[in-house]
Parts: C-alpha cells; sequence; structure tokens
C-alpha cells in the first residue's frame, strides 16, 4: 500500500516525425533524459538533435526539474529527434496546459494565466506543431514516387 502512495506523477505524450513515433514520460526529478534505455548524450551524437530534445524544456525553464523517459522507433536520427521534441511538447503541454486542474480553477489568476503563456510559448514556437511531410509512395508503372522509365516513342 504504501508502495502506490509514493508513487510518482507522469505525464504522457506522442511525438511523430515522418517515420518516427516517440513515447515520451516526464515526471519530476534532476533533468536526466534516457532515451531507448541510452542516455541522450549518448543516442544523439549531433548537437542539433540534441538541441531539439531539450528545445520544449528550456523554454519553459523546465531543463533540470524534470526527468524524461523516451521510447522511439523508426525512422533516422533527425526524424527521431523531431519526434521526441514534439512528445516532450505535448506532455508539458499535459502537464501545464488547458487540462490541468489549476487552470479550470480560475481561483488563482496569476497563475492560470502563466500556464496558458507556458502552453501558449510552446505552440507560438512550433513544438506542438507536427510537420506533414514524408515520403511519397512509389506508384504504379514508374521508377519511383514521380520518375518515370525512358519513353520511346520508336
Amino acid at each position: 500500500m504504501a508502495d502506490k502512495a509514493a508513487k510518482k506523477t507522469h505525464y504522457l505524450g506522442t511525438g511523430r516525425r515522418k517515420t518516427s513515433v516517440a513515447r515520451v514520460r516526464l515526471m519530476e526529478g534532476n533533468g536526466q533524459v534516457v532515451i531507448n534505455d541510452r542516455p541522450v548524450e549518448d543516442y544523439f551524437t549531433e548537437e542539433k538533435d540534441r538541441n531539439a530534445v531539450y528545445g520544449p524544456l528550456v523554454l519553459t525553464d523546465m531543463r533540470n526539474r524534470l526527468n524524461a523517459v523516451v521510447l522511439v522507433q523508426g525512422g533516422g536520427f533527425s526524424g527521431q529527434a523531431g519526434a521526441v521534441c514534439q512528445g516532450m511538447a505535448r506532455a508539458l503541454k499535459q502537464m501545464f496546459g488547458l487540462t490541468t486542474p489549476a487552470e479550470a480553477a480560475p481561483a488563482e489568476g496569476e497563475e492560470g494565466k502563466e500556464v496558458t503563456n507556458m502552453a501558449k510559448a510552446l505552440r507560438d514556437s512550433g513544438y506542438l506543431t507536427r510537420d506533414g511531410r514524408m515520403k511519397e509512395r512509389k506508384k504504379y508503372g514508374r521508377k519511383g514516387a514521380r520518375k518515370s522509365f525512358q519513353f520511346s516513342k520508336r
């Protein structure tokens, strides 16, 4: 019974980019981010991918206050980084956004406005927007999505 009382609350978010899907779980902690059971520094070797992962946390000033456990699959490294970024933003929105009880009850106007500003900041920065660009499918009678075989008149 003590285990259930000591159970930490967590917030879930799903992110998608191209063919990558990331499932993000945020909880209170000291700023550790683990992706597929590996630290983020080991998983993403390029700085731009690590910056994409940390972007929503830095924007909301939660970089050293939350731990994240991420399961990501499919696609390449940049697509996975984009999926993790969107998943983090969605989990933060669930934490701060319109679905929280603090936002629903306007008892303290100051806090409600701050929470709304954080959700709006995530939206305005583009972290919550799904990038719909995907690889176009191959069509029949063609070499790829658009390229055709060489046409011979005679």
